[in-house]
């Protein structure tokens, strides 16, 4: 990092992050999250001031021979990175087993790390990395969405007494590769009736809105008088 810039070198770096962050809150924005082209963008742009501010301010570092006082400038990138775990924070929301937003508050935090070399005169690592980042959020989604995961489910039955039993809807459910993680009986004496609850999970694409298809064998079942599929995420 050189010790003295020009206006002319500032003005290239600023110019150079807001493009960066452009890139990058692009593809946010094109998602619809809130934190998407202008929070990018400043977060980037606030990262790359701070560094430039940090070179300017070079002359100055250290310890002065007529004062006690210590200037530690790398104080400066290092809360722009903290202050940014914040926004990060606020991006992220949980409801029950369902999390968005991680990549959001990833995105703010790679835009924070772009900024800083950008800020700090390394144009060219800092914008391969933007390009890298671009690619990473433009294209993997794609992959991603292919991935097999752990859906998880809470299915709750009600049959008469002699409906089928739990060895059965056990076997039934892992026929369909729909894991039992839980399971729980009651038993009502005085209608004759039997209540399973079921913690399940199977295997199935990110994005699959679809339901198990075993569900309409067991919707089917002799004894069935009432079936209700709860996805994890979801409310009552």
């Amino acid at each position: 990092m050189p010790v003295e810039i020009t206006w002319q070198t500032i003005a290239i770096r600023i110019v150079i992050t807001l493009l960066a962050g452009a890139l990058l809150g692009t593809n946010r924005s094109k998602h619809g999250n809130p934190a998407g082209l202008r929070t990018t963008m400043l977060v980037a742009l606030a990262a790359s001031i701070a560094m430039i501010q940090m070179n300017l301010l070079l002359p100055t570092n250290g310890k002065p021979h007529d004062s006690y006082a210590v200037m530690d400038l790398m104080r400066l990138p290092l809360g722009i990175l903290t202050g940014v775990g914040f926004i990060g924070a606020g991006a992220i929301l949980r409801k029950d087993n369902l999390v968005i937003g991680v990549t959001t508050a990833a995105t703010m935090w790679f835009a924070t790390v772009v900024g800083l070399c950008l800020g700090g005169g390394q144009i060219i690592l800092g914008s391969v990395a933007a390009v890298l980042g671009f690619i990473i959020l433009s294209t993997l989604h794609w992959l991603e969405t292919r991935i097999e995961e752990q859906q998880q489910a809470t299915l709750c039955l009600t049959l008469s007494d002699d409906g089928i039993s739990e060895t059965e809807l056990r076997r039934l459910l892992e026929s369909a590769r729909i894991a039992v993680r839980s399971v729980s009986v009651k038993h009502q004496m005085q209608t004759h009736l039997k209540k399973f609850e079921l913690e399940v999970r199977w295997p199935a694409h990110k994005d699959s809105k679809k339901n198990p298809g075993v569900l309409n064998d067991i919707a089917q079942l002799p004894g069935l008088i009432e079936m209700e599929w709860v996805p994890a995420g979801t409310s009552t």
